[in-house]
């Protein structure tokens, strides 16, 4: 998958949504050739010629939502904003879904100028192109898990799109295993004047926002400040980096997004899913949010020149393999409990995967300080109840994952409860 992840065909794909001119959400929806009309129409073909090239195994199709003048600051006119979604349904657990995403549309200086050129070529071409290239990849295999593919749309005014897909998936009881949202993956020359096109970014929230009073009172006592599903999607990220890919860094970033900025994994975390920011290490302030124009000897706006397809194909491949893994990996142990307090050992106890491909699960630990999970112990699938001997639960964190038989991997499940003495 990472060797078959292909620039060219990625800076294709770039060229084609630049070259739509402006993908603002209150562009042109009618031209064949300017605006997100165009844009989102092509994105579709292009998801419809995957999904044909595998014996029709994309579910392909709009998704369609009304943003009514006036609702919001940045809602200046009545304004429908359509998603477009691919879905490969998984062959044993439909209903557990991974999603990638990546924004269709684009703005300049202004979020609400819709005659402006805003060619976005990294923010968010770059995500959109890594998203349908993704597609191409894992079309050609099948999956325990579905994956969804969404170019999302109003990111730019206010995160709509993204707010309307997560409702759309609470109402359908959607169990999202995780979503990667790509935002500017193309980008290796940084406004401080680094380049560097061997590490990225992977933003994550702490715990989730939906959290009960209970369960933020337990961590008092019990820790977990830093073990929310967010994050532990995140680590995922960052441990299969580390496994398949030379020269290249996850860097996690200990934050919802950038300070006081927004993406649309939010919306997803606002619900109580697990949801990160895939992203360059190093933005360029002059190429996003920007007229196209040259002061000083400066030249400002999102332009093709400022984008490097090599680069947004190495982070492409890195969401196919989480993906990949994600989506083959057994369902995550549900009902994690932990005890130990005053005794010599550590006990952890979960509920039973039902999954038929299940080889067993592995106990993780690590220091309390330590950003990744450094230690684990697999146990087999009849084992449901473990006892760490000699090891004092106060000087680490715990955690269990399911595997399977091909060797993949689950996510993470920090305990969310108390073994009674």
């Amino acid at each position: 998958m990472i060797e078959a992840s292909s620039a060219e065909r990625i800076e294709s794909d770039i060229r084609t949504l630049a070259g739509f001119g402006t993908r603002n959400t209150f562009s042109d929806t009618l031209s064949t050739s300017r605006g997100i009309g165009a844009a989102r129409r092509w994105i579709k073909r292009e998801f419809d010629a995957i999904s044909e090239a595998c014996n029709a195994c994309l579910e392909v199709y709009f998704q369609r939502s009304l943003i009514q003048e006036g609702s919001s600051s940045r809602a200046v006119k009545d304004v429908w904003v359509v998603n477009v979604i691919a879905i490969q349904r998984g062959t044993r657990h439909p209903d557990n879904y991974v999603i990638m995403s990546g924004d269709i549309d684009s703005r300049n200086s202004s979020g609400t100028d819709g005659e402006g050129d805003a060619p976005g070529a990294n923010d968010n071409a770059s995500g959109m192109a890594g998203t349908l290239e993704a597609a191409r990849l894992l079309s050609q295999y099948s999956f325990p898990n579905s994956i969804v593919y969404a170019g999302l749309s109003g990111e730019e005014q206010g995160l709509w799109g993204g707010a309307y897909m997560a409702s759309i998936a609470q109402d359908e009881d959607w169990n999202v295993v995780g979503v990667l949202n790509n935002d500017m993956i193309g980008n290796i020359e940084g406004v401080d004047g680094v380049i560097d096109n061997s590490s990225f970014r992977v933003f994550s929230e702490p715990t989730p926002i939906t959290e009960t009073d209970q369960a933020r009172g337990r961590r008092r006592f019990e820790g977990g400040e830093v073990d929310g599903v967010s994050r532990q999607l995140a680590r995922y990220v960052d441990r299969m980096t580390d496994i398949y890919f030379t020269n290249l860094d996850a860097k996690l970033i200990y934050r919802l997004d950038r300070f006081g900025r927004g993406g649309h994994h939010r919306p997803f975390n606002d619900a109580g899913f697990p949801g990160i920011r895939i992203m360059e290490t190093h933005e360029n302030y002059v190429r996003q949010h920007q007229n196209i124009r040259e002061e000083n000897g400066v030249k400002y706006g999102d332009v093709i020149e400022g984008v490097n397809f090599d680069y947004a194909a190495r982070l492409t491949a890195v969401n196919a393999v989480a993906l990949a893994g994600l989506a083959w990996a057994p369902p995550s142990p549900d009902q994690v409990r932990i005890g130990g307090a005053v005794r010599p050992s550590t006990t952890l106890q979960w509920d039973a995967v039902e999954d038929p491909e299940l080889a067993g699960y592995k106990i993780h630990w690590r220091e309390t300080t330590a950003p990744q999970w450094t230690h684990s112990r697999f146990v087999d699938s009849s084992t449901t109840q473990f006892t760490l001997k000699g090891m004092v639960i106060d000087n680490f964190l715990f955690g269990v994952s399911a595997i399977g038989r091909d060797g993949n991997e689950s996510v993470v499940v920090f305990p969310s409860g108390r073994l009674q003495r």
